[in-house]
């Protein structure tokens, strides 16, 4: 199997799909200043769980895609193996195809120079054997580099759900910290 190049991404592009970059909270006090919720844990905390589900959905949707991506690309290798044999082909041969699940009928195949191909919504169109090979070779070719597209993304996903989840620890612990030092003041008065 050939290696597959990526495209080049735009000037601070990180992904493909324009996935938001999460920021790194080096700094909690600062950040909560900053961000005007000094006072409110919970606001901040919220908006980064929500930002984790956001990036949640988004992973279960890149592995969806990549699964389809898997099956595609054997199909279409086996379909580009298949005009081989069809170019290939100089006399009537013997096969069976599917008729429905489990269900095959024997059938002789003479010579061809033109395939059918399912182009999706219920679209089959006729094509020479040159142009079915050269249309899925195209398909082959993209589907790959949707893939490695998707692998790169779903690397740059889980960066950004892990500096999520540590913002949130950090956070967290921000507030528990605070919370600690209030008591122990409010303990050190009485």
């Amino acid at each position: 199997m050939e290696v597959v190049e990526l495209p080049k991404l735009e000037n601070d592009q990180k992904s493909y799909a324009g996935i938001p970059e999460a920021v790194f909270v080096d700094d909690v006090e600062k950040y909560m200043k900053d961000s005007g919720n000094e006072d409110s844990v919970e606001k901040v905390l919220k908006n980064f769980d929500e930002q984790h589900s956001k990036y949640r959905f988004m992973e279960y949707s890149m592995i969806s895609r990549k699964r389809r991506l898997r099956q595609q690309i054997p199909d279409l290798t086996k379909n580009l193996e298949m005009i081989k044999i069809l170019r290939d082909q100089s006399e009537d041969q013997e096969t069976q195809f599917l008729l429905s699940e489990q269900v095959f009928v024997k059938t002789t195949m003479p010579p061809t120079k033109t395939v059918c191909l399912w182009l999706g919504a219920n679209v089959m169109l006729e094509y020479p054997l040159d142009e079915a090979e050269e249309l899925l070779r195209l398909n082959k070719k993209s589907a790959e580099v949707n893939l490695r597209c998707l692998e790169h993304d779903q690397e740059f996903l889980r960066d950004q759900i892990t500096t999520t989840e540590v913002n949130m620890a950090r956070v967290h612990n921000y507030d528990v910290k605070k919370r600690q030092a209030l008591k122990a003041s409010g303990e050190d008065k009485s």
